[in-house]
């Protein structure tokens, strides 16, 4: 068997409503189409995958999200283009998110360019692109 990528992701946040906010920018502008947005589930398919937002249970409300715990470190999207991460960067500056990394070639395989970025609770994504295959030939 192989499997044929990702089919979902869900994160749960700590304040429903402000990270509601910034992934019904975001994800549409990576061109992923919301396909459920109620009041605890925001929800985008494109790009062969779909990314989910959901409200916490009431006792996790606020709670802050710690990256080298166990679990989540970071999503990563895949882009068609290099030109896509620059264009990503400059859109998350009108969004005045935190980035952690500004674009630019990494180790991780021949012609890697990434940038890392933070969502509302500190979440880290990165959009990355990878010419050709890459390491998944």
């Amino acid at each position: 068997m192989e499997v044929n990528g990702i089919a979902h992701i869900f994160l749960t946040a700590s304040n429903f409503e402000r990270s509601r906010d910034f992934y019904h920018k975001l994800l549409p502008f990576l061109g992923l189409k919301p396909v459920i947005d109620t009041e605890t589930t925001y929800y985008c398919v494109g790009g062969r995958t779909a990314v989910g937002i959901s409200a916490p249970s009431v006792e996790y409300e606020g709670a802050a999200f710690e990256q080298k715990r166990v679990g989540l470190h970071h999503l990563c999207f895949r882009a068609r283009e290099r030109a896509d991460v620059d264009e990503l960067h400059a859109f998350l500056q009108t969004l005045c998110a935190k980035i952690i990394r500004a674009p630019r070639e990494d180790q991780w395989a021949p012609g890697y360019y990434s940038i890392l970025f933070e969502d509302p609770d500190g979440i880290r994504l990165e959009l990355n692109h990878v010419p050709g295959k890459g390491l998944l030939a």
